[in-house]
């Protein structure tokens, strides 16, 4: 059971939660599904950053969600276009010292993995950055998304062995540093993940991807601490 009666959510992520100019996001999904089954008022959504990605500019710039009504404050997040565990284990600790953030949702890995470190590396940034959210906040609680389906994985059998090595050990990392003062919840991957039909090109999500990577944390916040209600899709 969630003890906090109103949580402040911190999404953490890569390009895939950032978003880039004139899409939604699975973060803006989520927001509409927390409006719904919390209410106003109930919850916050917090974090030092609230821009999108502008591929023109090459930088964080933009401000062009694809729906203009969607609040500034819910507009909160910590991700960024080609950012990954190595790069908020060092900025974390600071982001829910000074946002107050209890409850993480975190989209992180497949950045790493591709560009940066092995699996056994990654997960080593996975404990580091635990370690950070919790000297920040002793009760923060997170939910962890193990890399989800991509074409480079598709493309490239030992890239997708390394993704799923990465999820092995994630899954092992969540049940091994699983803290009751300060809980863990590895969150299954979207069901139903289909590259042709939910993504732009491959990784990034489009619409129908947004509300399956929104659902995945949605369910488990439901499932594993009765945390709102099962994802409904908002128009």
């Amino acid at each position: 059971m969630m003890a906090a009666m109103s949580p402040r959510f911190l999404f953490v992520g890569d390009s895939m939660t950032i978003g880039s100019a004139g899409e939604h996001t699975w973060r803006y999904r989520m927001w509409q599904h927390l409006e719904a089954v919390l209410g106003p008022g109930r919850y916050g959504i917090v974090g030092p950053r609230t821009t999108l990605y502008d591929h023109e500019a090459g930088a964080p710039v933009s401000t062009a969600y694809a729906d203009p009504a969607f609040p500034g404050p819910a507009r909160a997040h910590l991700a960024g276009w080609g950012e990954g565990w190595l790069h908020m284990a060092p900025v974390v600790g600071d982001a829910v010292a000074e946002s107050g953030a209890d409850v993480l949702l975190v989209s992180l890995g497949l950045i790493d993995l591709g560009f940066y470190t092995n699996s056994d590396q990654t997960v080593e940034n996975v404990r580091a950055f635990l370690a950070a959210a919790r000297a920040a906040n002793p009760r923060v609680r997170a939910v962890l998304l193990p890399v989800i389906p991509n074409v480079r994985a598709e493309e490239e059998p030992p890239f997708a062995a390394e993704c799923a090595r990465f999820n092995e050990l994630l899954a092992k990392t969540v049940a091994d540093l699983d803290d009751g003062a300060s809980p863990l919840l590895l969150a299954s991957p979207p069901a139903g993940y289909d590259l042709r039909t939910d993504t732009h090109d491959g990784t990034h999500p489009g619409p129908s991807g947004e509300h399956k990577l929104a659902a995945a944390f949605a369910t488990a916040l439901h499932q594993g601490w009765d945390l709102g209600a099962p994802y409904r899709p908002a128009r």
